[in-house]
């Protein structure tokens, strides 16, 4: 097994001392950079990601224990190994006090240096795994089974585990609603990348913010940037960026993606130095990318970087047979084992709606059945297929029935469920499967007002 090629920064303003360090560390397969001034060492961190900074202590325009201060204010910092000729107890108290791995006093071996940047190595890809795992197990309830007894869909799913370990970009097409983003978690899951999966929603993001979003920006890189932001790109290093909605990107960030995916670097937005970065990269549409192709809306050699794997996810009205199964994953989830069923007309009357939603639709739809159920039994007339209130709901507002706006409907089942949780917005987002950021939109977009 390989050693690990180390990014070490030197900060010495000795520069005998800072060649004979650089000329060693080198030598020892790390990749080493030297800066001679506090100043230039801060810098260099802002400008770019290290494992490991050795800080002399009394240096020009900056000591380093003020460095080390900064450093730790960064979004990923390295470790900080402080090193110097003068030594007291105070300061290596200080030093360890603000966060430094370690503390070393001149003279000492060069042997003893490359002993601490391995360690100090050691305990920063042991932190990063440990958030890795933290960020797993968070989204392990989070992430339901792909239910299904359809074959094409089986086929799929047989195909997401033969092509997962690769490291091959996947491109998942479908309408909305069929599962994109569990077929990309599959895909990740199933890899055995030791990275996170981060996931953007480029239909979600304003087109002047989706740059800095993919690739981070550095501080004072536009008006109101007055911090580091590190992009999903190096928050997915090791892992995977799922990117939906691939489609809604306008052409000109379609091109600085390409580049990205090609080169495997990048710059922050503000930014002269390259970060490089190892993501694999997932993709969901819900659009004909080659009729966007063919119309000059979407860049041909993007598509063809993206789609090395193809996958295509069939629409709920062609699972008839999954939808009874499908319905009853969500029945228990909603209802617990001890909660409503359906009658054998309410699964009939499921299996002839034709689900312009898919199963995003069919869940919603179980579950507001859920919340609106009286008995033990949920009937045809009770489910909310189309737009239309069950009955039931309907009577309780006075109305005769008529199919209602996807809005209007929207609308009374957010309003049902944010009273069912006593308006704990945290709670009322995870039953309506959105994010809170979403549910406080809906919620001034609707005019709702919290009960005194």
């Amino acid at each position: 097994m390989s050693s690990p090629r180390i990014k070490v920064l030197i900060a010495e303003d000795e520069e005998n001392l800072a060649q004979i360090l650089d000329q060693f560390l080198t030598s020892r397969g790390h990749i080493v950079t030297t800066t001679h001034d506090g100043r230039a060492a801060l810098e260099a961190i802002k400008a770019e990601a290290y494992d490991v900074a050795l800080l002399d202590i009394v240096m020009p325009e900056m000591d380093g224990l003020e460095v080390l201060r900064n450093v730790r204010q960064e979004a990923s910092p390295p470790e900080v190994i402080i090193i110097t000729g003068n030594g007291t107890i105070e300061t290596a108290i200080s030093a360890i006090r603000l966060g430094a791995y370690d503390y070393l006093s001149k003279p000492y071996r060069m042997a003893e240096i490359d002993v601490l940047v391995r360690r100090a190595w050691e305990k920063r890809q042991l932190a990063k795994e440990n958030a890795v795992l933290q960020e797993r197990l968070a989204r392990v309830d989070g992430v339901p089974e792909i239910v299904t007894q359809y074959a094409p869909m089986q086929a799929v799913l047989t195909l997401v585990e033969r092509v997962a370990k690769s490291d091959s970009p996947v491109l998942i097409m479908g309408e909305s609603g069929t599962g994109k983003e569990l077929v990309a978690r599959a895909v990740h899951r199933l890899s055995g990348r030791g990275g996170p999966l981060v996931d953007l929603n480029c239909a979600a993001i304003p087109e002047n913010m989706v740059e800095s979003e993919l690739f981070g920006h550095e501080q004072g890189a536009y008006p109101g940037a007055d911090h580091q932001k590190l992009g999903l790109f190096e928050l997915a290093a090791g892992g995977a960026l799922f990117m939906d909605n691939i489609s809604e990107l306008e052409l000109r960030m379609q091109g600085k993606l390409l580049r990205a995916l090609e080169t495997g670097s990048f710059f922050r937005v503000g930014g002269t130095q390259k970060v490089e970065v190892n993501v694999r990269i997932i993709t969901a549409s819900n659009r004909d990318l080659s009729r966007m192709v063919a119309e000059g809306t979407f860049r041909g050699d993007l598509l063809y970087r993206i789609n090395t794997i193809s996958v295509t996810l069939p629409p709920l009205r062609d699972r008839a047979v999954d939808i009874p199964v499908l319905a009853e994953h969500f029945l228990r989830h909603y209802g617990g084992p001890s909660g409503p069923r359906l009658t054998a007309e309410a699964v009939a009357a499921l299996q002839q709606y034709k689900w312009p939603g898919n199963v995003r639709e069919l869940r919603n739809v179980i579950e507001r059945a859920v919340l609106l159920a009286n008995g033990g039994t949920i009937s045809a007339r009770e489910l909310p297929l189309g737009g239309a209130l069950p009955a039931r709901a309907a009577e309780a507002d006075g109305e005769d029935g008529t199919p209602l706006s996807l809005a209007e409907l929207e609308r009374r089942h957010i309003e049902t469920v944010l009273g069912r949780v006593h308006w704990h917005q945290g709670r009322a987002a995870t039953m309506l499967g959105i994010s809170t950021k979403t549910l406080y939109r809906k919620i001034r977009e609707y005019g709702f007002q919290r009960p005194k």
